[in-house]
């Protein structure tokens, strides 16, 4: 397996076909050896559409690299993630893929048809694949909401799963689920909201120096939380504001935010220190925060992927910007 580059992305990856990748998630494919980057087909150069259906009827796209996250190659989307009793044309959003056992887990949201506003419902499905190629339907997680969206999952220090996600019907806050059995759709029990406050989504938990981190989008940079478990008790850091990503680019001066991010572990330094890849997208035509108030221009639509590096520093979560 090529190690992952902390480099990676140096060149921001460009979607081909809509020019608005969003969403990433970065995993190895250790039957390939390369690495697989799935995120979002927001259709940006589309023409003739209206509000905010551009970032409906979307599909999952996928490109591979061989060298470590230096070039990436573009392979197209990925099929067989609509349910059969999917209004079509289905909207596909922020998978997670997680390797849990000897097979992959996503965790997909999907809402049916194609709007110009954020009305409908939305749900989380589970996919399960042995090669990240041919995915096979488990069936929907009730979460006793018609609006969620924005899955993560990852194990935790009490020995059981969390799917953590947003729930746009109470607040668009990150709210979790627990599970012991983490491949039954049926098993997932709700706890309740985990970050409360300022609406946010895209949460994101991984584990770097023994703590547990969570990052979430807030629309202004990647908000910092820290628990010594992953079951509950998250504190905000207070470093920085609690804020990292906060201004990667610019634009006319104004910062131009880190949005939606998967964290991947790297190869430990010389010392035996950890790092981590924190691999998002960010609108480089645009320097705001809620996408319904994008200037008219085109452009604004445009996304494209970078990454950063993540280490621990006196006890804070720190991003070393490329």
């Amino acid at each position: 397996m090529t190690p992952l580059r902390p480099d990676a992305f140096a060149t921001p990856y460009r979607d081909p076909v809509w020019d608005g990748p969003t969403d990433p998630i970065l995993v190895p494919d250790h039957r390939t050896g390369e690495w697989v980057l799935f995120y979002t087909q927001r259709r940006a150069t589309a023409a003739g559409l209206s509000g905010v259906e551009w970032v409906h009827g979307t599909a999952i796209g996928i490109a591979r690299s061989a060298d470590g996250g230096t070039t990436w190659n573009y392979e197209g989307t990925v099929d067989g993630l609509v349910s059969p009793d999917t209004e079509l044309p289905a909207t596909l959003w922020a998978p997670d893929v997680v390797r849990i056992g000897d097979e992959w887990l996503m965790y997909l949201t999907v809402l049916g048809g194609v709007r110009e506003d954020w009305t409908g419902s939305a749900a989380i499905v589970q996919l399960a694949s042995k090669d990240l190629v041919t995915w096979e339907y488990l069936g929907t997680i009730d979460l006793d909401s018609p609006r969620v969206i924005d899955a993560a999952v990852a194990p935790c220090g009490d020995g059981r799963y969390r799917l953590w996600y947003k729930d746009e019907a109470r607040g668009s806050n990150t709210h979790s689920a627990v599970s012991d059995t983490p491949r039954d759709p049926s098993s997932w029990t709700p706890e309740g909201v985990i970050i409360p406050g300022r609406p946010h989504e895209g949460p994101k938990v991984f584990r770097l120096e023994g703590t547990y981190w969570m990052i979430v989008d807030e629309w202004r940079g990647q908000a910092v939380y820290r628990s010594n478990d992953a079951a509950g008790n998250w504190v905000r850091q207070e470093h920085l504001g609690g804020l990292i990503l906060t201004h990667p680019e610019s634009l006319d001066g104004r910062p131009v935010v880190g949005r939606h991010a998967d964290v991947v572990p790297l190869e430990p330094q010389e010392d035996g220190s950890e790092r981590a890849l924190l691999v998002y997208f960010t609108h480089p035509y645009w320097g705001g925060e809620d996408i319904d108030t994008m200037e008219p221009d085109p452009k604004t639509h445009l996304s494209h992927i970078r990454a950063a590096t993540l280490e621990v520093r006196a006890g804070n979560l720190v991003c070393i910007e490329h």
